[in-house]
C-alpha cells in the first residue's frame, strides 16, 4: 500500500470511532438514564483518549510527509488529515481526555440546574470548563487570539475581529427592522392545544417532505433539538409544547437541513475527512435555509396552513395570509432558538460578546450572569425573567462548545447568499413551495452544497454555488423586503 492509502484505511477507522463516540452523545441527550451520568462521562473521557492518541500518532505525520494525493479529492483528504493533525499534537492528550470527561459530567449538570433554575449550581462546573478551554485554546493559539483559536474548531479560517465587524455593521439594521415590526400589530396567536402525536406525526410527514431519508435516520425527543451523525445514520431530535405546534415543525425543519446536509454528501467520501460537513457556518446555512428561506416562505406558509387544518382542526387563525404574519410574528421573547428571523441574530451577538470576553478574561464566570443580564436588557429592552431563559438556556457552553454561536449567524449570512442564488436558479419556486414540493430547491442545494462535503473551503463552497463572495448584504436585504411587507400587511389589517 501507497503511503496515501495507508494513511486514508487508518483515517477511516478514526472516523468510524468517531462516529461511535458522537452516538454515546446522542444517547446522553435523548434515551440515557438520569444516573448514568458519571459512568458515560468516564466513557466518554475513555472514547476521547482513543481518538486523541489515533489523532496524534507519529505515524500519521509520517505518512502526510510521504501521502502523494493523484487527485482533487485526494488533495483535500490530505488538506483536512493535515489540519487535524497539527492541530491535534498541540493539545496534550491529559487535557483532551479531561475535556471529554468534564464535559460529559457538565451537561448533566448543566440539565439538572436548568430545571431547578438555580444558577449556583452550575456555574462551578462552567469555571472549570472555561479553565480547560483557555488552557486548550493557548496550545492552539501560537500567539494568536485564544478565541480565534477557537473558532477554528467550527470555521476555519475566521476570525473574531471579521465577524465581530460583520455583526457590528448587521445590528443597527437589525435593530431598526425590529424596532419597525414592534410597532405593528401583533399578529394572532394560535389557540387550543395540539396534540403531542399529532404534532410528532406532521413533524415526520414534514421532515419526509424536506428530504430526509427516515431509512438512514430517526427523530426522537430532546430538551435542545439537535442533529447527529453522517453518511448512513443521521439522527435528529425535536421538541414539543402543547400550546405551541410551531416549536416541533421548525425545530424539526431546521434540524433537517443539517441531517439532509449529511445525507446528501457523495457517498464516496463516506468515513472519510471530507465526508462530512465541511463547517458550523456552512452546516448552519443548510438548516437556516430550510427553516426560513423555505420553510418560512409565504407559499410554503400557505400550504402548511392547509395541512394543519388537516389534522388540528380550527386553531383560531382565519386565514393563509393570517397564518403567514403568525408564523413570521416579530415578539418579545427570551428564547434564541424560538426567535423570529430579525431578531435571532441579536441573540447570538450578545453570546458572541461574552464568550469572547470570556475566553480574553476580561469576563469571570461569577459575573457571566449579571453581564447577560445586563446586555439582554440593553439589546432587547426587558429584563430576563428567569435563568433557564437566560444563561441558562442553551447546552453549548456546558459542553465547551465556545466559538460555536458566532457560526449561527455566519449560516444565515450564507443563507442568504444561496437563496440569491436559488432564486435565479428555480424561477417557478413559489409555485413547487406552494404545493409542499421541496425537490426543486433542496435539489439544488444538493448538487451545489451538499455533495461536496468538506472537498473545498467554507468560503469557497458558498462562492462556488452562488457565483459571487459572500457577504451579509443578500440576508438584510431579503430581511428588509420581507418584513416590510409583513409591516405593510399589520398595519393595513390583512
Amino acid at each position: 500500500m501507497s503511503a496515501f492509502d495507508e494513511l486514508m484505511a487508518f483515517e477511516r477507522e478514526s472516523q468510524a470511532l468517531a462516529r461511535v463516540a458522537g452516538r454515546l452523545s446522542w444517547d446522553q441527550e435523548t434515551v440515557m438514564p438520569r444516573g448514568a451520568t458519571g459512568q458515560r462521562a468516564e466513557e466518554a473521557g475513555a472514547m476521547e483518549a482513543v481518538l486523541h492518541a489515533r489523532r496524534t500518532d507519529p505515524r500519521v505525520g509520517d505518512w502526510l510527509a510521504n501521502a502523494k494525493a493523484t487527485d482533487e479529492d485526494g488533495a483535500a483528504q490530505l488538506r483536512l488529515i493535515r489540519r487535524s493533525y497539527e492541530r491535534a499534537i498541540k493539545v496534550p492528550a491529559d487535557l483532551a481526555t479531561a475535556l471529554a470527561r468534564l464535559t460529559s459530567k457538565s451537561q448533566g449538570i448543566w440539565a439538572e440546574a436548568r430545571e431547578a433554575e438555580d444558577v449556583s449550581a452550575f456555574l462551578p462546573t462552567l469555571k472549570d470548563v472555561v479553565a480547560l478551554k483557555r488552557e486548550e485554546a493557548s496550545a492552539l493559539a501560537n500567539g494568536r487570539d485564544l478565541y480565534d483559536a477557537l473558532i477554528d474548531d467550527f470555521e476555519p479560517e475566521m476570525t473574531a475581529s471579521e465577524l465581530g465587524a460583520m455583526f457590528e455593521d448587521m445590528r443597527s439594521g437589525l435593530v431598526a427592522l425590529r424596532e419597525a415590526a414592534l410597532a405593528q400589530p401583533a399578529a394572532p396567536e394560535l389557540t387550543g392545544s395540539f396534540d403531542e402525536a399529532v404534532q410528532v406525526a406532521l413533524s415526520r410527514e414534514l421532515a419526509q417532505s424536506f428530504g430526509y431519508d427516515l431509512s438512514r435516520g430517526r427523530i426522537d425527543k430532546a430538551v435542545h433539538p439537535f442533529s447527529s451523525g453522517s453518511g448512513e445514520d443521521v439522527r435528529i431530535t425535536m421538541r414539543t409544547a402543547e400550546d405551541d405546534p410551531f416549536n416541533c415543525i421548525y425545530s424539526t425543519i431546521h434540524e433537517v437541513g443539517h441531517a439532509c446536509y449529511e445525507q446528501g454528501i457523495d457517498p464516496t467520501y463516506h468515513l472519510t475527512p471530507i465526508g462530512q460537513g465541511v463547517s458550523m457556518g456552512v452546516h448552519e446555512s443548510q438548516s437556516r435555509i430550510y427553516e426560513n428561506q423555505l420553510g418560512r416562505s409565504r407559499a410554503f406558509c400557505g400550504y402548511l396552513y392547509g395541512r394543519m387544518r388537516d389534522v388540528f382542526g380550527d386553531f383560531g387563525v382565519s386565514d393563509e395570509d393570517t397564518f403567514y404574519r403568525t408564523v413570521n410574528n416579530v415578539n418579545r421573547g427570551y428564547i434564541r432558538t424560538e426567535a423570529d428571523e430579525v431578531q435571532y441574530n441579536l441573540h447570538i451577538m450578545l453570546r458572541f460578546d461574552l464568550e469572547r470576553a470570556l475566553m480574553s478574561g476580561d469576563l469571570q464566570v461569577s459575573d457571566l450572569e449579571a453581564a447577560w443580564n445586563d446586555r439582554f436588557l440593553s439589546d432587547f429592552g426587558y429584563d430576563v425573567d428567569r435563568p433557564s431563559n437566560g444563561i441558562l438556556q442553551d447546552v453549548h457552553w456546558s459542553v465547551g462548545l465556545f466559538g460555536y454561536f458566532p457560526t449561527y449567524s455566519l449560516g444565515n449570512v450564507y443563507a442568504g447568499c444561496l437563496y440569491e442564488a436559488l432564486q435565479r436558479a428555480v424561477p417557478d419556486l413559489e409555485t413547487h413551495l406552494s404545493k409542499g414540493d421541496l425537490s426543486a430547491p433542496t435539489s439544488w442545494l444538493r448538487t451545489h452544497v451538499q455533495r461536496h462535503g468538506g472537498l473545498n473551503e467554507p468560503r469557497d463552497i458558498i462562492a462556488l454555488a452562488c457565483g459571487f463572495e459572500p457577504s451579509a448584504e443578500p440576508l438584510m436585504r431579503y430581511l428588509k423586503d420581507k418584513f416590510e411587507v409583513l409591516g405593510a400587511s399589520a398595519a393595513s389589517g390583512r
